[in-house]
């Protein structure tokens, strides 16, 4: 059976039913006063889906207040349609594609996605590689800077710090440039000190051996892939899907949102089949980063 032929993706009362029971999973809440007993169900023909008022402060509202669903004329069964599609196709869906499929504008179709996107950022806080697991450390590059000229290597595109525990999750980072001064506080605030961390040869790697357990290196440009335990094969397999994402659907990604596609590809790892999760739990966990990420953008002039 198709995952789209569930009532929630096609029925709009379903759909709102859904989500308020992940997201009110103890009853409604009113957003205005944190009320929850006096909190009633609006009836009658002509009262909009999901809509609840607080006999407290005497104001309507609905699920999709406080979350990346607030404001939008969009239907919410479209919505969870969205959100099925991107939590689905491994190396994304272009704007272009959600628009043609949900029948929907362009501009609503990018506008969904980055919203999406916001609620697949998780942020996670424990360290990596505590009890002495292995983590990989490699940049890498995308796009190109906005204004910098073309030249050799990669000094005109984006850098990118994914930092990859074996067996366990991908965190990555945008940064300005990839050298220590950007790289390596990242690297300290994010992994434990008994983690065994392995990169390439890079220089500015070169001192990670006296603040973690080990370093393994590996030398890249002598055709040197590994030694040992020591590879960055993980992340290799992490950036192969990342970058046919990024240069087969995408395409073309501004600076400014770089972040947020990085996090739907490090979403995707964190919640991927191997870890015992499938497209509909995926679907499930984006919903449950919703809330408190709404996204607005202002012309220059508003």
């Amino acid at each position: 059976m198709s995952l789209f032929s569930q009532k929630h993706l096609q029925d709009e009362e379903a759909a709102y039913a859904w989500v308020e029971e992940r997201l009110w999973p103890n009853g409604p809440v009113c957003p205005h006063c944190g009320e929850t007993e006096r909190v009633g169900k609006m009836q009658g023909k002509a009262t909009r889906v999901g809509l609840y008022k607080c006999y407290k402060c005497r104001k309507q509202f609905n699920v999709k207040i406080g979350t990346i669903f607030e404001k939008s004329h969009i239907p919410m069964r479209l919505w969870l349609q969205a959100i099925y599609l991107i939590a689905s196709s491994k190396k994304g869906i272009s704007s272009n594609q959600l628009h043609r499929t949900l029948g929907i504008t362009l501009k609503s179709a990018w506008f969904m996605s980055h919203r999406i996107r916001e609620a697949m950022r998780t942020g996670g806080l424990a360290p990596m590689g505590g009890n002495g697991g292995v983590v990989e450390a490699y940049e890498t590059f995308t796009g190109r800077k906005k204004g910098a000229p073309k030249k050799r290597a990669y000094h005109h595109k984006n850098a990118v710090l994914p930092l990859v525990e074996r067996g366990g999750e991908v965190r990555s980072f945008v940064v300005e440039k990839a050298d220590g001064e950007n790289i390596m506080p990242i690297v300290r605030e994010n992994l434990a000190k008994e983690a065994r961390v392995m990169t390439d040869e890079a220089k500015h790697y070169g001192k990670l051996g006296k603040e973690f357990s080990e370093h393994g290196t590996v030398n890249h440009s002598a055709g040197e892939y590994v030694r040992g335990d020591a590879h960055t094969n993980t992340f290799e397999n992490f950036y192969s899907v990342f970058k046919r994402g990024m240069k087969g659907i995408y395409q073309h990604c501004d600076e400014r949102h770089l972040h947020r596609y990085v996090a739907e590809f490090d979403f995707r790892y964190n919640n991927r089949i191997k870890l015992g999760v499938d497209d509909k739990a995926r679907a499930d966990n984006i919903l449950k980063g919703v809330v408190g990420k709404r996204l607005t953008y202002q012309t220059a002039n508003s």
